[in-house]
């Protein structure tokens, strides 16, 4: 295990990133002097970006469903809490958006390598606070009940048995 994000793991089954970039920013707005250099004022903490890229192999490494998945915890709009493989918790992040490029394409379109790029952003501030905030240990066990994970994976399947019938019913009208 790489990474945890929420609920999804990031290793070499599922989607093993190559490289992690961080990007931390502080706010200095400043104030126009006369016969002087602008001044300066620390107004807080700015920006926490973290940008995780590399490629998966569907057929020999890592899986296309992985960015699937990722995919709909963005839509939900929730914030994740992000854990390293080493235990270090990096707070909580939403994912702010995902780029994917696919290559070495077989016969029937099917890509041989998916390159991906994933920017999460923090937006808690404090790790602490974070930790303070899980709230009721049972409404977290709830949410990662067997019962709470089908009843997610069956709204997923239906969303996208709606959507393929929507498409299918759209390309039968045009023949």
């Amino acid at each position: 295990m790489m990474m945890i994000l929420g609920m999804f793991v990031f290793s070499l089954p599922t989607l093993a990133y190559q490289e992690l970039q961080r990007q931390t920013s502080w706010k200095h707005p400043s104030t126009s002097r006369v016969g002087a250099r602008d001044a300066y004022q620390f107004t807080g903490k700015g920006e926490d970006t973290i940008t995780l890229s590399g490629w998966i192999a569907p057929e020999l490494i890592g899986s296309v469903y992985s960015l699937d998945a990722l995919r709909m915890m963005g839509d939900t709009g929730k914030s994740w809490i992000l854990i390293a493989g080493t235990g270090r918790i990096y707070g909580s992040f939403i994912i702010d958006s995902m780029t994917e490029g696919r290559s070495v394409l077989a016969s029937d379109g099917s890509a041989g390598k998916i390159e991906f790029s994933i920017v999460l952003k923090r937006i808690d501030e404090s790790v602490l606070g974070l930790l303070n905030s899980l709230g009721d240990l049972g409404s977290i066990k709830n949410m990662l009940s067997l019962e709470g994970i089908s009843n997610s994976v069956s709204n997923a399947i239906d969303t996208g048995r709606s959507t393929f019938n929507n498409v299918a019913g759209s390309v039968r009208s045009l023949f």
